[in-house]
């Protein structure tokens, strides 16, 4: 029976299996070893997903596109529908397309059926709701029955990224693994070695977990809405004495995983009817274009971009010349960070609680292991290593480091 590990990130996937006796991830879209959680449904045509469903909404070609997809895991849209083209889907199957599509580009390329899955997950997918947390595990794992997989277990993905860390350890250590990924942060405390790395059983090696929903899609959520969503109307008022142009178009525009819901006639009607009645109508006219094209994506693409950029070089510029001529929006490092340090902060703050479940103190850790791409924002970097400031840094590897680790949990589990 194949086993593969299996990690369905908010923003991308990746899926390994044992080959030689080493963890491998395989290649799923082209030599990509991982893949954009987006699907994109065109009519008549085959889903695309990936890299090649962004391309598709990029070059205009009519459809949905969906990204973001497991944000939906633990909230009320699981089993929401949404328009796909002349029918109406629930997110829990578009979710199931997705994956059912990477398991069969994965078997394609091991050349082998994967019965066995160890699926990754947060270690909260809802925070403050343990009922709530269950039963999102519990539809991924009908999600994931109903695709092929016969076995159906799950590792949480700080706990996998610690696994995959291990095999460089060459001495005992205590290790805090930090995952910060696109929907959630995770922390696990874990006693590592060489030794401990062949024992059927770690359970007594976990020290701790935690973690919280903010992820990167957070950053973006809220540096599109201090930035951009202003220059679409967010916080101009009505003409009425008082009253504010409602938000809530602006953060749904603002929410990967809430995009869609402005794509129908009954949105672009109230939309319609604000400008109507806003004080500064042009700028309603923008979200109105936004609305009607479906470009909300398209937006949500270039803050991600921008935030990516201004971090890396200093500054970025948000281009919304298609919205209207010469429209744009100018962002720099300093602004980043006081626009979404408050983020920063309360994504640190879980490593005191780890700390603390652990019942050690800070200068126990040995190392701090990095995976996740909001690892690479600066900021966020330093609140993590404050908090543990005699720890040696570990650079992950940044969107492989949890495929691997459960790629390894997935043959120990199958032996």
């Amino acid at each position: 029976m194949a086993a593969c590990g299996l990690d369905f990130g908010t923003s991308n996937t990746t899926l390994g299996r044992i080959r030689a006796g080493r963890p491998e991830l395989v290649a799923l879209e082209g030599a990509h070893l991982t893949i954009p959680s987006a699907i994109f449904f065109a009519p008549g045509r085959t889903p695309e997903i990936g890299r090649a469903a962004m391309a598709a909404y990029v070059e205009g070609v009519p459809g949905r596109l969906m990204r973001s997809l497991k944000s939906v895991l633990g909230s009320s849209l699981l089993e929401e529908t949404t328009p796909v083209g002349r029918e109406r889907i629930r997110f829990r199957e578009v979710i199931a397309r997705y994956l059912a599509a990477v398991k069969a580009r994965a078997e394609a390329q091991a050349g082998e059926r994967f019965e066995a899955v160890v699926h990754g997950r947060p270690v909260h997918f809802v925070d403050g709701d343990p009922d709530g947390d269950r039963k999102a595990e519990a539809a991924l794992a009908e999600i994931a029955r109903s695709i092929g997989f016969r076995h159906v277990s799950f590792q949480y993905e700080p706990i996998a990224a610690a696994l995959d860390y291990e095999q460089q350890v060459r001495a005992e250590e205590i290790a805090l693994i930090a995952d910060i990924g696109g929907g959630t942060s995770d922390f696990s405390i874990v006693r590592l070695s060489p030794e401990r790395h062949a024992r059927p059983d770690r359970s007594g090696d976990i020290l701790a977990n935690d973690g919280v929903r903010i992820g990167g899609t957070d950053f973006d959520r809220m540096l599109s809405l201090r930035t951009v969503m202003p220059l679409l109307g967010l916080g101009s008022p009505m003409k009425r004495a008082d009253l504010a142009v409602p938000n809530a178009y602006f953060h749904d525009l603002a929410t990967w995983s809430s995009i869609n819901r402005l794509y129908n006639p009954k949105i672009l009607r109230e939309i319609e009817e604000t400008r109507r009645d806003a004080s500064r109508p042009e700028l309603i006219d923008r979200l109105y274009t936004v609305v009607e094209a479906e470009r909300g994506h398209s937006l949500a693409m270039a803050v991600e971009g921008a935030k990516i950029t201004a971090s890396d070089s200093g500054a970025a510029r948000i281009d919304l010349g298609w919205m209207e001529p010469d429209l744009a929006a100018e962002i720099d490092r300093p602004r980043l960070v006081a626009q979404t340090d408050d983020l920063a902060r309360r994504v640190a703050e879980r490593i005191g609680r780890c700390l603390r479940q652990a019942g050690i103190g800070a200068g126990a850790i040995d190392a701090l292991f990095l995976t996740g791409g909001s690892t690479g924002l600066p900021h966020v970097r330093a609140a993590l290593t404050a908090c543990v400031p005699a720890a040696r840094v570990v650079e992950g590897d940044t969107f492989g480091s949890v495929g691997t680790g459960l790629t390894l949990e997935a043959a120990r589990r199958a032996a």
